[in-house]
């Protein structure tokens, strides 16, 4: 059989060790190696020029510069690239390292247009890049439903995420791809995965990974991929050969290794977080479960978009942002901290944390708590939470309570702790 012809999993496990029977290994190698040795100055200098160029090494020249080019990272994004259905993949450093390329690659070969389309909810550390100005672009941020209208002559870039970070709304891909007109469209598919959703098939020009998540699964690599046709990973690798942003070796060894248990992992906290998912819709302190389908599906993607529902949870608090504060700091065997798609579970509060850059107006709520659901068993898990949701002081509430819709009145008073932490800082 083919490797044209493998099954997802079957790919998910083979896919980058091709020629391992060959080279008389089971495992991956790892090189290591920061420089190696050149055949000749000639052909050194062609290698070198053809990498700095967004190619690969001429096989007479060799790999000359690790900064340029690395096989073991090469193995990882042979990989991923099959898992996305593209043409290549491109790693970096992390996940920021990424879209900054992303970025500066669009522009670089845009001839001249500047603006981005970011369709918001997003990450924070994305959202923030894109307010900075760091990067000469012009962003204007809209509403998946607002791209057409906010689409000008010079846009030439659409950003977007879905699941989007932290509430899982669900972006139709597809529709924002014809909104566009012509204009490339970047989807973030880290809270999906390659298992649950390939936008590329859906008109997407580039799918960005923080592969620090589910990708590597364990918490000990941090990187970033982006998969994507042949002209745009030569665009993206003259980006990360002058600014450097290559992946390590060792890190990308551990995340072509996380690959293989990628589909089983996924599908395996996926089914924890729908059981823990629904468990919470009938807590008495929780005033409403971000979880996809939880709201009907409206725009029918699941099935459709995105085979599953993913691992991820964001609740609304009755008790606002002191029981947030409460049930964050009273967990066990969900660890408190930032990122998510580990083994291990984790909770976090966006607006304090992970989206505290954001502007105001576009913050998560400070009733808001993100869940990252892993590996353990599903009961100890609603265990854990239902003693933390029920730690002394919390707010009790009617189960049949109506949810508390959030307004710019009210989010900007649930806020008011986040702003007063933040002016003690600064006069700290």
């Amino acid at each position: 059989m083919t490797s044209s012809h493998l099954q997802l999993d079957s790919v998910a496990v083979h896919a980058g060790r091709e020629d391992l029977a060959e080279l008389g290994v089971h495992a991956p190698p790892i090189d290591l190696s920061t420089t190696n040795p050149l055949s000749s100055i000639e052909a050194g200098g062609l290698s070198y020029e053809a990498m700095a160029g967004g190619g690969t090494p001429d096989p007479e020249g060799g790999s000359v510069y690790a900064r340029l080019w690395n096989p073991t990272v090469a193995r990882f994004e042979s990989a991923l690239a099959r898992l996305e259905h593209a043409e290549a993949a491109v790693a970096f450093s992390s996940g920021m390292a990424a879209m900054t390329a992303a970025i500066l690659a669009t522009l670089k070969e845009s001839g001249g247009r500047r603006h981005v389309l970011a369709v918001r909810p997003l990450y924070g550390g994305t959202d923030h890049l894109l307010a900075s100005g760091l990067l000469g672009a012009e962003v204007t941020y809209c509403s998946a439903s607002q791209v057409a209208a906010a689409r000008r002559p010079d846009t030439a870039l659409v950003v977007l995420e879905t699941p989007a970070n932290p509430t899982l709304d669900l972006v139709d891909i597809r529709a924002v791809v014809e909104a566009a007109e012509g204009t490339p469209v970047l989807v973030d598919n880290t809270f999906a995965t390659p298992i649950l959703q390939n936008p590329l098939d859906l008109g997407a020009a580039m799918v960005l990974h923080s592969a620090t998540k589910y990708l590597g699964g364990h918490g000990d690599v941090i990187a970033g991929v982006i998969a994507c046709g042949q002209e745009q990973a030569a665009a993206l690798r003259r980006v990360r050969a002058v600014t450097g942003g290559l992946l390590h070796p060792l890190g990308a060894y551990l995340l072509h290794r996380g690959l293989a248990t990628l589909p089983v992992r996924v599908r395996a906290q996926q089914a924890n977080a729908r059981r823990i998912a629904a468990w919470l819709q009938t807590h008495p302190s929780v005033a409403r479960v971000y979880y996809p389908g939880f709201d009907g599906d409206p725009l029918g993607l699941l099935g459709r978009q995105m085979d599953g529902t993913g691992a991820m949870i964001s609740i609304d608090l009755h008790g606002g942002y002191e029981q947030a504060e409460r049930v964050t700091s009273a967990t066990g065997l969900f660890t408190h901290a930032v990122s998510l798609g580990g083994v291990d579970s984790l909770i976090q509060h966006p607006a304090a944390l992970t989206h505290r850059p954001v502007a105001p107006r576009a913050r998560p709520a400070a009733s808001l708590v993100r869940l990252s659901i892993g590996l353990e068993d599903a009961e100890d898990l609603i265990t854990d939470l239902d003693r933390a949701l029920a730690t002394r002081h919390s707010i009790s509430f009617s189960a049949t309570a109506a949810p508390a819709q959030a307004t710019p009145e009210t989010r900007q008073e649930s806020d008011r702790p986040l702003v007063e932490a933040a002016e003690r800082l600064g006069r700290g």
